[in-house]
C-alpha cells in the first residue's frame, strides 16, 4: 500500500501534519520523542552492565548453558 508513496506524498504528508498541528506542538512532540530514544539506549546500556556484572560474579561463564532437562525427557529428543 505505501510502497510507491514517493517524495511528493511525503511532503503532501508533512504539510499537512504541520497545518494541522502546528510548529510548537511538532517541535516539543519531537522533543519527547528526543528524550524517549536517551532513556531507551540509556536502559539498555544499563541492561547490558547489569548482564555482564551477574556473569561475572557467576561461577560458570556465562556463554556455557547448562543442560536442565529431566532425564526422563532426554531420551525423547
Amino acid at each position: 500500500m505505501f510502497n510507491n508513496i514517493g517524495l511528493p506524498g511525503l511532503l503532501l504528508i508533512a504539510v499537512v501534519v504541520l497545518v494541522l498541528f502546528g510548529r510548537g506542538k511538532i517541535s516539543s512532540l519531537m522533543g519527547e520523542v528526543g528524550k524517549g530514544i536517551t532513556s531507551f539506549k540509556k536502559g539498555v546500556a544499563e541492561g547490558n552492565k547489569e548482564i555482564e556484572d551477574a556473569g561475572e560474579e557467576a561461577e560458570e561463564p556465562a556463554e556455557t548453558a547448562k543442560d536442565v532437562t529431566p532425564d526422563a525427557d532426554k531420551d525423547k529428543a
